[in-house]
């Protein structure tokens, strides 16, 4: 899947850091007209944001959208769950995955598609201290590769 620069709007970077991404499924979200706003002006954070599928539905908790600046009493709860948009095939497989010991569902970017707000959540498994240094170390080493071959 590939979308332009222009329309990512967020993307959680220590998740690859984190965890092991096993899959990725594409969602809409349910927003509050003052919520798409902010959006819009980037005025979100998926740090700790996590998935949670609860009778049937999925909803997006602990993703931080700050409040619109001009929807003065109709503004949101910058913290409130919202709800995503799957089939339902897709929250059943989701459900099974969430299931299992030591799996997670995590979002890991928001952009715009269409005009429509996306979020691109993965299936994770939590990495240990030493996958982390193992990673970091394939990395640096990958690196000094390319540099030494450089054509």
């Amino acid at each position: 899947m590939k979308e332009n620069n222009e329309n990512l709007i967020a993307q959680n970077r220590k998740a690859r850091h984190d965890y092991f991404i096993k899959e990725t499924v594409e969602a809409g979200m349910a927003l509050t007209g003052t919520e798409i706003k902010s959006v819009r002006a980037r005025r979100i954070t998926l740090k700790d944001g996590y998935v949670q599928i609860i009778n049937g539905s999925a909803f997006l908790e602990n993703v931080h959208i700050n409040e619109y600046k001009q929807g003065n009493r109709y503004n949101h709860d910058p913290l409130r769950s919202r709800r995503l948009l799957l089939h339902k095939k897709e929250i059943r497989r989701l459900a099974k995955a969430q299931e299992e010991r030591g799996i997670t569902i995590i979002p890991l970017k928001v952009y715009l598609k269409h005009g429509f707000a996306k979020v691109l959540i993965g299936v994770a498994q939590g990495k240990k201290q030493y996958d982390k240094r193992e990673t970091i170390k394939k990395r640096d080493q990958d690196r000094e590769l390319r540099r030494k071959y450089k054509f």
